[in-house]
């Protein structure tokens, strides 16, 4: 039989950098009761993003932190909106160029993660903000 459900996961950041919430999400789904069908998760969130990475090397993370540092600085002349600091338009662009959605298979109960992989919330801001997280499931 079809079922659906939603929830909202509350994600309090300290400032820039990730922020993993796989293992909320894989009890989530595993309450749930669903044995396979697609998972839909949603950052709700025009300065921060969602993304799958690594989660074995922390130092992929803080590769990916180092690149887009310098891909993307913060007070840059180039950025008019700056209305809520230096950091303001360059977190939106961080996040023009990854993602706020995923899609993931439920097999077995559980996402359909590699070995390595982590389900993260990146923030692109400097200072602490709570970020929200839709998710939808849709199986059986």
């Amino acid at each position: 039989m079809m079922r659906q459900g939603t929830h909202q996961f509350v994600v309090s950041t300290r400032g820039r950098g990730f922020y993993e919430i796989t293992d909320s999400v894989i009890a989530w789904v595993r309450q749930s009761g669903i044995r396979s069908g697609l998972l839909t998760l949603h950052l709700r969130h025009t300065s921060a993003s969602l993304l799958i990475q690594e989660n074995a090397d922390p130092g992929v993370r803080r590769d990916l932190e180092r690149f887009f540092s310098r891909l993307i600085p913060d007070g840059d002349p180039l950025f008019e909106h700056t209305a809520e600091g230096e950091d303001d338009m360059p977190a939106h662009v961080r996040t023009a160029l990854t993602a706020v959605n995923l899609s993931l298979p439920i097999v077995d109960s559980q996402p359909a993660l590699g070995t390595w992989q982590g389900i993260y919330v990146w923030e692109h801001r400097l200072h602490p903000h709570s970020r929200h997280v839709a998710a939808h499931f849709i199986g059986e």
